[in-house]
């Protein structure tokens, strides 16, 4: 079994506005770093070669972002030590808190690759009925202290 995520965020402002340029100028470096990480398997892409074309609802300042990888200890290296985490700890220069939780993960077939409805569906269970080994989030996991002190954490809700 592999891990698939979904993360889906709220841009500040839409995504060719020069207040986001921090994130999206650095969009394909940091999903270069991913490509090469151990344990990375696959993520979704769009017609802008990343996923920021990809509309989840109305808004289409939410962006998502969908990969699969080996297991969870592969995803957390990515995310908390490689320079994602900078960007992770910048987070609200370029994202708005959102009023739910944005970010799933669950276990899924090695040779399967979900798509937006996929994710997206788990997503809602998780947010409707909270963590369990069908979703979960770093909090469901037996060590999230690495991820609590990387501010890999929630945005606090304004």
């Amino acid at each position: 079994m592999c891990l698939a995520d979904n993360n889906i965020a709220h841009l500040t402002h839409p995504i060719d506005y020069p207040a986001v340029a921090g994130f999206t100028d650095y969009l394909e470096r940091v999903d270069g770093i991913a490509e090469r990480m151990e344990g990375f398997i696959w993520h979704y892409v769009d017609s802008s070669g990343n996923a920021t074309d990809t509309q989840i609802g109305d808004d289409p300042r939410v962006i998502v972002n969908l990969s699969v990888w080996r297991d969870v200890a592969a995803l957390k290296r990515f995310v908390c030590e490689t320079l994602h985490k900078q960007f992770y700890a910048n987070r609200d220069k370029w994202f708005q808190a959102m009023d739910r939780m944005g970010f799933a993960m669950w276990r899924i077939d090695e040779d399967h690759h979900p798509d937006i409805s996929e994710a997206q569906a788990r997503l809602d269970h998780d947010n409707a009925h909270g963590s369990s080994d069908h979703v979960f989030g770093w909090d469901h996991l037996q060590d999230a202290t690495q991820w609590r002190s990387a501010r890999c954490a929630p945005l606090a809700a304004e």
